[in-house]
C-alpha cells in the first residue's frame, strides 16, 4: 500500500515539529486525557488546513498558529464545561505532599502555575516567549503587531515579577 505525496509530506512535517503540538497541549491541559484530545484535535485541524499552508511562513509558525488557536478554543470549551460540571475547587484536587527539592525547582513550579492562570492569549505569548521565539515570529503566529507583542510581554513579565515578590516577602 502506498500513500499519496500529500500524506507523506504532512507526516514528515508533523514528525519534524511534533514537539510544538505537545508543548501547546501541555500548556493548556492539566489532565492527560484532555491533552490527548487536544493533540488529536490539533492534528485534525492541521490536516484540514494543510492545503492552505502559506509557504512564506515556516512550518513551525504555521503549526504554532493553528495549535494555539485550537488550544484556546478547546480551553474555553473545557472551562465552561468544568464550571457547570465541577463545583469542587481545583486546588483541592491538586494536593501534593512532596516538597520541592530546591528553590529553583520550586520557582519553576510557581512560574508554571502563574502561566497556567493567565488569559488564553497571554498564556500563548508566554509559551512562545519561553520558546525563545523572536517578537516577529510571535507576532506572525498570534496575529498581532510586534509592538503589541512587546507591550503585552512587558506587562505579563512585570505582573509575574510582582507575584513572585509578594510570595517572597
Amino acid at each position: 500500500m502506498t500513500t499519496d505525496p500529500k500524506s507523506e509530506k504532512f507526516l514528515h512535517v508533523i514528525q519534524a515539529h511534533k514537539g510544538i503540538i505537545y508543548k501547546v497541549a501541555n500548556a493548556y491541559c492539566k489532565d492527560a486525557e484532555d491533552r490527548n484530545d487536544l493533540v488529536q484535535e490539533i492534528m485534525i485541524q492541521l490536516w484540514k488546513s494543510f492545503n492552505n499552508y502559506n509557504e512564506q511562513f515556516r512550518y513551525s509558525t504555521w503549526i504554532y498558529q493553528i495549535a494555539l488557536n485550537v488550544a484556546i478554543s478547546f480551553y474555553r470549551k473545557e472551562s465552561r464545561r468544568q464550571q457547570i460540571a465541577n463545583p469542587i475547587n481545583e486546588s483541592i484536587l491538586n494536593y501534593t505532599d512532596a516538597p520541592a527539592h530546591d528553590a529553583t525547582e520550586e520557582n519553576i513550579s510557581i512560574l508554571h502555575q502563574f502561566i497556567a492562570e493567565l488569559k488564553e492569549l497571554d498564556k500563548a505569548l508566554m509559551l512562545l516567549y519561553l520558546e525563545e521565539k523572536s517578537y516577529k515570529e510571535i507576532a506572525d503566529i498570534i496575529g498581532i503587531t510586534e509592538t503589541n507583542v512587546a507591550t503585552k510581554l512587558g506587562r505579563i513579565k512585570a505582573s509575574i515579577k510582582q507575584r513572585f515578590l509578594k510570595i517572597n516577602h
